[in-house]
């Protein structure tokens, strides 16, 4: 890895850093180095990997052990192109990054996951250490694929393009799955564990669900601005952005059945874009199949989450859907959501898993009673059905990173790691 800022004050001196004048042992060039590998030290991890990087796992060695395995390995062979190490079984993390400095090659991407979330550590090893990358805990699937992903492909994170906010795109493989109800309630569950500013966009024109849900009644905007692109700007927010509370914006259409409206590429780019730089993270609810409109969505994407009911249609439609979006997005960044499970009368979460050819992401109980009771009332499940809570948590925290419910790090609410 190449050098950074030198060291001007830091608290400590350490015997080497990830510098190409500071190591020489196994520089050489070796026709039998592998392209990359990881030590990790536990499950969740290691499922973070495989799941964002699943196109790049025929170059990836995945091992067990942390940072101390890798430090022993690198001292008898030739380390690879990007190394990835766990530093969280470890007391002193820089004291073992400076042991794996002495026997790792000057131009290895060194990558580092650790547990620590204050951006003294993360400066510390990024700028003086050299360290190519520094992602805090938990790692998600969508951090392993957008922060580690492009050293993989031979490039770097495009720092740029990752500013504002997240889009999430929520889709059912078929109608009827329960797609808009799974994104009202994560938009909600995001807003409480992130404490951030949530937008929930609503691309279903005619007979959309989420401001019903929500108890709101959508006001007119939000078709003109989609089908005219050059009529958005700031003040759109406050025309179509109906308030739920104080972080979460419902955008959101209710035209005629007998109207046709054609929204544009165009048309979203420019809503997603106003609304990237005003939310944290924006939960776009995507029509299926999504017209060549809707797909700018997807194009514009970090995750795609896809939501399936327990029965042979949504099978059926689930692998043409993920082909489709891993066309658009890439691979790793769509999860699969199974919802009603063991419903009666339905298939078993056992054979959908075998018809997914993978288990669930995550699965979500039959709760047929609270949910009904909640949309007839116009009030979000989350807040009575303590069961669909705990059942979206894992979701949750994948796209917001946050292992627990409450306010997000200074770390990551000022990288977005």
């Amino acid at each position: 890895m190449s050098s950074t800022s030198p060291r001007e004050s830091a608290p400590y001196e350490p015997d080497a850093s990830f510098a190409p004048s500071a190591r020489g042992a196994g520089a050489e060039a070796a026709t039998d180095r592998i392209a990359a590998a990881a030590y990790v030290v536990d499950e969740a991890t290691d499922a973070a990997l495989r799941g964002g990087l699943s196109e790049f796992l025929g170059s990836l060695q995945i091992r067990r052990g942390g940072i101390r395995a890798a430090a022993k390995a690198m001292e008898s062979q030739m380390s690879p192109r990007v190394l990835i190490v766990d530093v969280s079984d470890v007391p002193d993390p820089v004291a073992a990054l400076d042991r794996l400095a002495a026997v790792c090659a000057p131009d290895t991407k060194v990558l580092v996951i650790g547990e620590r979330q204050d951006l003294g550590f993360y400066r510390e090893v990024t700028r003086h250490l050299g360290v190519d990358e520094y992602l805090a805990k938990p790692l998600t699937r969508d951090s392993a694929a957008s922060l580690i992903g492009p050293f993989m492909a031979g490039a770097e994170p495009d720092r740029a393009s990752s500013r504002g906010g997240r889009v999430v795109v929520v889709c059912g493989a078929r109608g009827g799955v329960g797609a808009t109800t799974i994104a009202v309630n994560l938009a909600l569950q995001l807003s409480e564990s992130t404490q951030g500013h949530i937008a929930l966009l609503d691309l279903n024109l005619r007979g959309g669900q989420t401001a019903i849900m929500l108890g709101a009644r959508p006001g007119p905007g939000l078709r003109n601005a989609l089908e005219h692109p050059e009529d958005v700007d700031a003040l759109l927010l406050e025309r179509v952005a109906i308030p739920i509370g104080e972080r979460i914006r419902v955008i959101a259409a209710d035209e005629p059945f007998d109207t046709d409206p054609t929204p544009t590429a165009a048309g979203i780019t420019s809503i997603l874009t106003l609304l990237r730089q005003r939310f944290n993270v924006i939960i776009v609810d995507m029509p299926m199949p999504p017209s060549p409109a809707d797909r700018q969505a997807l194009l514009l994407a970090r995750q795609a989450v896809l939501v399936l009911g327990p029965d042979v249609g949504s099978l059926h439609n689930a692998e043409q859907t993920k082909r489709m979006i891993t066309g658009l997005i890439g691979g790793g960044r769509t999860l699969t959501v199974l919802n009603r499970a063991d419903a009666p009368g339905a298939l078993k979460t056992e054979m959908v898993t075998e018809g997914l050819g993978a288990a669930p992401d995550v699965i979500i109980p039959d709760l047929p009673k609270p949910l009904s009771q909640a949309a007839n009332l116009g009030q979000p499940a989350l807040r009575s059905c303590p069961a669909l809570r705990r059942a979206l948590a894992p979701l949750t925290q994948e796209i917001s990173g946050i292992a627990q419910r409450g306010k997000g790090s200074l770390f990551r609410r000022l990288t977005g790691r």
